[in-house]
This record gives C-alpha cells, sequence and structure tokens, in this order.
C-alpha cells in the first residue's frame, strides 16, 4: 500500500510534488550543499542520518548546527535531536517521521531537501518501503527472548545476507530490532519491498576522489579532536547513563574513543584506526549508493555546487 499523502500547497492534481535528495559519504559536504539549496530555494532540510537523530551526540555525529546558519538566516531543519540514545530508534519510526516532515514542509508552500548519508534510510523514502505491513509474531518473539544480539544477526545473515550486510553497528547490536526484522522477513515482506512512490524526487550525489575524500576526513576528524572536545563529549555521554557497551554500537567515533578512554587503545592508537574506520566507512557508503543505482536509483552525481543548481533547474522546470 502506498503511503498516504494529503497535499495542501496548490499543486496541480496528478502531478507529485517535487523532494530533493542530496546524498554522500561522510565528510563529502552534503550538508553545506543541501543549506545551500535551502537557502536559495525556499527549502528546509530533512535530516538522513541514523545518528544524527540522537540528543548530545553532536560532535561525533557531525551535526554542526551552525551549518543550518546562513547568512544569518536560520534554514529550519528535521529530525535531529529528537531520541535518547539509551533507547532505540528503527526505521520504521524514522520513514513515519520523515514522511511526516515531508508533509509539513509541502503544506508550507517550500522544498522538503533530504540529507544525509545513512543509505537504508534514504531508500525507506525514496522506494517508498512498506515496514509496517507485518504484525509482531508474539509466539515467535517469545522463543527468542534471550538471544544474543550475535546470534539473531546470525540468522537474519543466513535469510537476507545483503540485507544484514547494509545494517550499521547500531541495528546489528540490538536484539529487539533484530527480532523485528526477522519477522518481516519470515512473514514475506521483505525489506527491499516496495511501492510507487508519491513524490517527485531529484537524487543529487557529492563525489569526490578517493584522495580528497581520506584528506577532508582526516581534517574533520583531528579539528573534532582537537578543537571540539569530541573526547569530552564520548566521557560526559557515559556519565550521563551510556554504558560503554551501548557507545562501542554506535560504531566509529563513539566505538573507538571508549577503547581509548578504557585504557585499551593509546590516544594516537585511537586516531590511526580511527581515521582508516571512517575512510572506509565512507567507501562502503559509495558502495552503498552505487549498488542502489543498480538497483534503479536514479542519482545525478554532482561534484561542485554549480553543477548541483543545474540539475535542480532542469528538474524544477521538468513536470
Amino acid at each position: 500500500m502506498v503511503n498516504k499523502v494529503i497535499h495542501k500547497t496548490g499543486i496541480k492534481k496528478g502531478v507529485k510534488p517535487k523532494v530533493l535528495v542530496v546524498l554522500g559519504a561522510t565528510a563529502s559536504g552534503k550538508t553545506a550543499l543541501g543549506v545551500k539549496l535551502a537557502a536559495e530555494l525556499n527549502g528546509e532540510i530533512v535530516s538522513a542520518d541514523s545518528r544524527q537523530v540522537y540528543k548530545g551526540m553532536d560532535v561525533g555525529t557531525g551535526k554542526d548546527l551552525a551549518a543550518y546558519r546562513l547568512h544569518g538566516r536560520e534554514i529550519p531543519y528535521h529530525l535531529i535531536d529528537i531520541a535518547d540514545p539509551r533507547k532505540s530508534f528503527d526505521l520504521a519510526k524514522y520513514q513515519k517521521l520523515a514522511f511526516a516532515a515531508i508533509e509539513k514542509i509541502l503544506r508550507k508552500g517550500k522544498l522538503p531537501i533530504i540529507v544525509g548519508g545513512s543509505g537504508l534510510y534514504l531508500q525507506a523514502i525514496v522506494d517508498n518501503y512498506q515496514l509496517g505491513q507485518v504484525r509482531p509474531n508474539i509466539k515467535k518473539r517469545r522463543e527468542r527472548e534471550g538471544q544474543a544480539a550475535a546470534e539473531l544477526f546470525a540468522e537474519l545473515a543466513r535469510l537476507k545476507p545483503e540485507f544484514a550486510r547494509r545494517l550499521n553497528n547500531s541495528d546489528r547490536h540490538n536484539p529487539r530490532r533484530l527480532v523485528r526484522y526477522l519477522e518481516i522477513i519470515e512473514a514475506g515482506g521483505d525489506r527491499s519491498l516496495k511501492q510507487p512512490s508519491p513524490y517527485d524526487f531529484l537524487i543529487l550525489g557529492l563525489s569526490h576522489s578517493d584522495k580528497i575524500m581520506r584528506e577532508r576526513i582526516e581534517y574533520r576528524l583531528l579539528e573534532r579532536l582537537e578543537t571540539a572536545g569530541l573526547v569530552a563529549e564520548v566521557q560526559g555521554l557515559h556519565q550521563a547513563g551510556l554504558s560503554w557497551e551501548r557507545l562501542h554500537a554506535f560504531g566509529l567515533e563513539y566505538r573507538f574513543i571508549s577503547e581509548h578512554l578504557l585504557g585499551r587503545l593509546s590516544y594516537q592508537e585511537m586516531v590511526e584506526k580511527l581515521t582508516t574506520a571512517s575512510y572506509r566507512f565512507a567507501k562502503r557508503q559509495q558502495t552503498w549508493f552505487k549498488r542502489w543505482q543498480k538497483q534503479g536509483a536514479l542519482i545525478k552525481w554532482v561534484k561542485n555546487e554549480t553543477s548541483a543548481r543545474r540539475a535542480v533547474s532542469q528538474w524544477r522546470r521538468a513536470v
């Protein structure tokens, strides 16, 4: 069933409302581009980042809320700082809130601009995944009570290896979320099931060479460590009640800095391992986007603001 939407924006009947997507790997500059386009096109940002939904995880997730102020003007954003990091936040919840945000922006007569690098979150919106159609299997849930996340993930990988490979660390270590994924798959509701979207999407992808990508990742990481207080943020989250295990599950910065604070890695070892892991993560994001293209996603790759504006202009003129 297609997600139901009601538009009050004066859009002609039968014409799909336009929604812009700006995606890219970590440190690609997608937020800066999205904000500039929002300022120029009377738009608002909908974040598609699986970690920026959490409160208090600011430096490590690269929220950089100051970036949403441009020339003294505040660019509205949605789905940032909306969840408690001590509690789970799953894809279905994100999708529901994202569709609600898109509709809210459209009712204002403004352009929704989805910005992020979390592939599964982006696909859930653009491909209109049907996530709420499978009812919970109470009997199966009881049978799986007490199973470790590793066991559940192994079962998921056996049933749907490609989907399992896509999951981020938070999903892989969350038993409740893994049980729900298994329910959907076992009921025949493959998470790749999609329906036609009620929106007309333009997907812009920011692309850089490996050399530039590595340089941007290294520069941003050092700035966060030496200036923005990234280590202090992780320490503060632990003191606020997040276990080391929970921090570890968030991956990358939270994983390696936790290891450093526990005395398992020296500061220099932590920096080196985190830099390498961040680069590999960016490569996996790029692989995801390319695979999505092979599945039918129409991604317009751009290298700068000029080419992005040109693509948006052509798209907005098209009916």
